[in-house]
């Protein structure tokens, strides 16, 4: 969604959650409605050609602002502010209709699955989600996908309306001039923090157990038993696991090459051999082709790394330690060139903030393991190689470094240049958003409920 928050330059810092307290991400964001205390009276409140806007949308929308302010004063016309961006994407919605903009299936899958995965690893396990809203994670995909679905569509909209909107440093000077001195937020401790992360990598013997174990499940099917049911209980892929290992279908070059090209030598029902890719090793079977798509089941097994296999990846770790001490490389281009971890090796190592891409991150949100673990460091300092385990579930080792330690401080443009600029980009976007919504509001028909006449929706989206 838009940000709501766009009267002044300090509304929208606080939009981009750049001011000190901004709530962590919440379970209501995954964006399925969990019931809880009284329910919403629900009506249609304003209608955009054939999108409509539900007073539910708004109330939901409107508690999880109040939800993340956590406790801090809140603008009196918020409803308005957050009825009008709703507005706002509807009207892409209808126009992205007319004008026949669309997002692929598997692009709408790839979310869903991102989302879900993303939910699994803040509860706990697929198990806590689906007790937290007592249903199964099938469910709550098929809840999820037609809002998802409209979520792209609006991000497909924005990108061709404000995509290419840039802004200048005299333009984020001006911006954070025009801040009153006193609204200036006041940002707590942050830091840059780098790691350098080495995979074990897997001995044969342990790949030789795996392939081994797959072959005697491809052998219990062969005798009757369920590749659903066996999926469910052995398959590794938490998110077509839960599902009997039903990947759903997926065109040509989707999937890896490994997986398809022995997918596609398959006719329905059959078995395929053992397949290895980068995500472990498959047992795969092939259920239906429709032209240029296809669909599949798989098990999937990953190899565990043993202890030999994690020693091996710290002591590479230790002769690059020694390397970046000596200066005889830098440890953004150790990264660059050696480190596993492709999200952060691309940006010299650094972890980035999921606020706004830059490279600060607040002391008090950060991962309880990289807290610790700089706690008591000095900036320039290196760790020694430490275990580690990806988010999809690999050892790995790890050397972690605290490139900056940033006190608390009232906002200024030489510590905090990178999120003012975002600031002033956000509100440049905005603007432009908002130009063409003016332009284009004549275009389709829009009604809005007479109590909402004050919220002047049909005028502007200020």
């Amino acid at each position: 969604m838009i940000q709501f928050l766009r009267s002044s330059a300090r509304a929208a810092l606080l939009g981009m959650g750049l001011l000190a307290g901004t709530a962590t991400t919440s379970y209501a964001q995954l964006g399925i409605g969990r019931p809880v205390g009284r329910q919403i009276a629900d009506a249609i409140i304003v209608k955009v050609d054939n999108q409509i806007v539900l007073r539910s949308d708004l109330e939901i929308a409107y508690a999880q602002q109040v939800q993340q302010a956590q406790g801090k004063p809140l603008p009196p016309d918020l409803r308005c502010k957050i009825l009008q961006s709703i507005v706002l994407n509807k009207l892409m919605l209808a126009k992205a209709e007319t004008d026949s903009v669309v997002v692929d299936d598997n692009q709408v899958k790839n979310e869903l699955d991102r989302r879900m995965a993303y939910f699994v690893q803040q509860i706990g396990s697929e198990k806590k989600l689906e007790e937290y809203y007592n249903k199964p994670i099938k469910q709550l995909k098929d809840d999820l996908r037609p809002q998802v679905k409209e979520q792209l569509i609006q991000q497909k909209m924005q990108e061709q309306i404000a995509g290419k909107v840039t802004v200048t440093p005299r333009e984020v000077r001006q911006y954070f001039n025009r801040i009153p001195k006193d609204s200036l937020p006041y940002f707590s401790t942050e830091v840059e923090v780098g790691q350098i992360v080495k995979l074990a990598q897997v001995n044969p013997k342990a790949k030789q157990e795996t392939v081994a174990k797959l072959n005697d499940l491809r052998a219990r099917i062969q005798a009757g038993e369920s590749f659903e049911t066996l999926a469910k209980q052995y398959s590794e892929d938490p998110g077509s696991g839960a599902q009997g290992g039903y990947l759903g279908f997926f065109k040509r070059k989707e999937l890896v090459p490994e997986y398809e090209a022995a997918a596609l030598r398959l006719e329905p029902g059959q078995l395929s051999p053992i397949v290895e890719s980068q995500f472990g090793f498959h047992l795969i079977q092939l259920i239906e082709r429709k032209g240029d798509s296809y669909s599949t089941r798989h098990i999937l097994l990953k190899p565990a790394a043993g202890g030999n296999d994690v020693n091996e990846a710290g002591a590479q770790l230790t002769k690059l330690r020694r390397r970046i001490l000596a200066d005889s490389i830098t440890f953004a281009k150790a990264a660059k060139d050696m480190s596993d971890d492709k999200p952060t090796s691309g940006n010299g190592g650094l972890l980035a903030n999921r606020q706004d891409g830059g490279t600060y991150l607040p002391l008090d949100k950060l991962d309880p393991a990289i807290f610790f673990t700089i706690d008591t460091m000095k900036v320039g300092h290196i760790t020694p190689p430490l275990p580690y385990r990806t988010d999809d579930g690999k050892d790995a080792m790890r050397i972690i470094w605290l490139k900056s330690n940033t006190p608390p401080h009232q906002a200024n443009l030489k510590d905090d240049y990178q999120k003012i600029a975002q600031a002033a980009l956000t509100e440049k976007k905005n603007k432009a958003l908002d130009e063409w919504f003016l332009k284009n509001r004549g275009s389709v028909y829009l009604e809005a409920d007479p109590q909402y006449a004050d919220c002047k929706l049909l005028d502007t989206v200020y």
